[in-house]
């Protein structure tokens, strides 16, 4: 449990305590971009790798236990989350890594939903996992994701601010939100499932299907 509780404050650090802060500037501007960008990729395999070999490892301790009421909801839950990180992966974002240009134009596809597809997407698989498993250490390899990609929108919105500037960044953030569906909430958007494509649905709905026929073999756990 040591290791796992190491490896979730390692993984943190670099993600929460490096980039999106001043640190990663400073960092690239030793490094470059390029050097950084490598240093950070490998520190995050390294990151990943410790944790779920952690996880995997660590002794079971019950807290709450298996929930077998959950796994239904869990089912349904996670096809939302499949489809956001899914269909963010494909889809074009400001948010995204190299693609800062794209500030400048409207919200579109499942950016409007939210401009974090993917991070709120594994915060719900992670939030779901958490419930549904009811143990010590899946509550810290969870709960590590859901601050990595929880905070993580936080911290990169304020990086696209501190970096592409407030005349760029903010009518962007006025037309979308973090939470999905809170612009649309809101009226400050307008939700046109069009606009995603629909190979991208597909996808998303084929990557879902995948999981729930795999998940037993994989992972140990039927979800069904």
């Amino acid at each position: 449990m040591l290791s796992l509780i190491l490896a979730a404050l390692f993984f943190i650090a670099i993600h929460l305590g490096i980039a999106g802060t001043a640190l990663r500037d400073r960092a690239i501007g030793t490094l470059g971009t390029r050097g950084y960008m490598a240093a950070f990729s490998i520190a995050s395999v390294v990151g990943i790798v410790w944790l779920v070999v952690a996880y995997r490892d660590a002794p079971y301790v019950a807290l709450w236990g298996m929930l077998g009421w959950w796994r239904p909801f869990a089912v349904v839950l996670m096809l939302p989350a499949v489809l956001l990180f899914t269909v963010g992966l494909a889809t074009p974002n400001p948010t995204s890594v190299a693609q800062e240009r794209r500030l400048a134009e409207p919200a579109r596809g499942v950016v409007r939903v939210t401009r974090h597809p993917f991070l709120m997407g594994v915060t719900l698989w992670a939030v779901v996992h958490l419930v549904g498993n009811g143990d010590a250490a899946s509550f810290v390899f969870f709960a590590t994701w859901i601050v990595i990609a929880g905070a993580g929108t936080v911290s990169i919105d304020a990086k696209r601010r501190r970096l592409q500037g407030a005349t760029l960044w903010d009518p962007f953030a006025a037309q979308t939100s973090i939470l999905p569906f809170a612009a649309i909430w809101e009226g400050r958007n307008h939700f046109r499932p069009g606009e995603i494509g629909l190979w991208r649905w597909l996808a998303g709905l084929a990557v879902y299907a995948v999981i729930l026929a795999t998940h037993a073999r994989i992972i140990g756990v039927s979800p069904i």
